[in-house]
């Protein structure tokens, strides 16, 4: 890392390590489940963001129909549709970014607690290192067990579930890429220490939580109208039904017949009749 980077994460860093010292040496939790506990109270600080993530993710379900139509619209010109979407966003009061900000603001914390524990692999500190008597050492390459592949494929499996409980109102190709692009780097993962590791299963068991509860406490959102095109609703009153015109032979037989007038026989002077 980049030295400027590393007196940025200083503070941070020096932060997340306290953190985990007072789960661990006031709280007597082994240093597994105090990074659990770490996870858990960020998770909980970054619940206004949270909220905010949510609100956003609706507003876009919302309005989905007219951003569709907006696409179709300006689908030649993309510098048009992007001018004509930031105007849709200023106008409904939405912010795309804010459905990024949780994932932003776990950055720092992620890369702080990659420097702690790299720091605990070099100084061993007192205490108990592993985790759930399968995992020995939580400073160690994740490779570098078997548990560590355990631990990896539940981190595949959380990482699925949260991808779909958050990506609802992405399109199902762009879902199904979300899903995927994460597992893709699961070889790099395997680098990482195993408390890193464990510090995303718990993200992502929180997010999937955070979504179960949502879904159940949060009405659905009601699809906003089409710029374009009344919609009829229940007090409409229906539009009145012709009835079919009848066949032309049904109506030659429906017809009364009239009597034709008699035909007149003209008749040549002086000659018999015709």
């Amino acid at each position: 890392m980049p030295t400027l980077l590393f007196s940025i994460l200083t503070p941070i860093e020096n932060a997340v390590q306290w953190l985990l010292e007072r789960f661990h040496y006031n709280l007597h939790l082994p240093w597994a489940w105090a990074i659990i506990a770490t996870t858990i109270a960020v998770r909980i600080l970054l619940v206004p963001l949270t909220v905010r993530q949510i609100h956003s993710m609706q507003a876009m379900q919302r309005h989905g129909p007219a951003l569709k139509e907006l696409q179709k619209k300006y689908k030649g010109d993309r510098q048009k549709l992007s001018e004509e979407q930031m105007k849709f966003f200023r106008e409904n009061n939405i912010n795309p970014a804010a459905s990024c900000l949780p994932l932003v603001a776990q950055l720092p914390v992620f890369f702080s607690l990659y420097l702690v524990l790299k720091h605990f692999a070099k100084h061993l500190p007192p205490g108990d290192l592993s985790w759930l008597y399968i995992v020995p050492n939580i400073a160690a390459k994740t490779s570098s067990h078997w548990s560590g592949y355990l631990l990896l494929a539940i981190y595949a499996i959380s990482q699925i579930l949260s991808t779909w409980f958050m990506s609802t109102t992405m399109d199902k190709s762009q879902r199904y890429v979300m899903m995927v692009v994460p597992l893709i780097f699961i070889t790099f993962i395997a680098r990482f220490p195993v408390g890193l590791v464990l510090y995303w299963v718990t993200t992502n068991l929180w997010t999937v939580g955070q979504g179960i509860v949502t879904r159940r406490l949060v009405p659905r959102t009601p699809l906003a109208a089409p710029a374009t095109g009344a919609k009829r609703s229940s007090r409409t009153p229906a539009k009145e039904v012709e009835a079919p015109a009848a066949p032309a032979a049904a109506q030659a037989v429906a017809k009364p017949a009239t009597p034709s007038p008699p035909r007149r026989v003209k008749r040549k002077k002086g000659g018999a009749r015709r």
